[in-house]
């Protein structure tokens, strides 16, 4: 199977578009992130909820979840207020091998190959002129794992 018959629509947003307006989205919208793009439509990058948790919670916490126990409820809420005035590009992965993106030939396995080795929750479907087209979901892979209901043999049996 070919990533062309599993793409779907997936909301597009802007580096400088307002962080909160991201969330609302994938909340909205129940989509694990979404695709950034700059003014062209190119891929810039995939933002999920865990990239906007991290920029907030303070890294001694991320490295340290036991931590999180000393923080009383007050001050923890001021580190989720710190979003209000974040764009999306404050939420950006630094440093990584870039975002999860493969063509629509792509197969199944290429693309979770992308997901799991940048730890996206999808990856982005992007046309040979740079276009992004939707993007593939984990939760697409997994349906497609699950319901298929042919038997299939392992290299191993052949």
């Amino acid at each position: 199977m070919r990533v062309r018959e599993l793409v779907d629509e997936v909301p597009v947003v802007g580096p400088d578009d307002p962080v909160l307006d991201a969330v609302r989205t994938m909340w909205r919208q129940k989509v694990p992130g979404l695709v950034v793009v700059d003014g062209r439509g190119h891929l810039m990058s995939v933002l999920s909820v865990t990239e906007v948790l991290c920029s907030v919670i303070p890294s001694y916490v991320g490295e340290d979840a036991l931590l999180a126990r000393v923080i009383d409820e007050g001050h923890a809420d001021d580190f989720l207020a710190e979003c209000a005035g974040r764009k999306v590009r404050d939420c950006l992965p630094r440093g990584h091998r870039g975002p999860a993106a493969v063509s629509p030939d792509a197969t199944v396995l290429e693309a979770a190959a992308s997901m799991t080795s940048t730890g996206c929750p999808l990856a982005a479907v992007v046309a040979d002129d740079g276009r992004v087209l939707g993007a593939v979901s984990w939760y697409a892979l997994l349906d497609r794992l699950l319901t298929t209901d042919q038997p299939r043999t392992s290299p191993a049996d052949t």
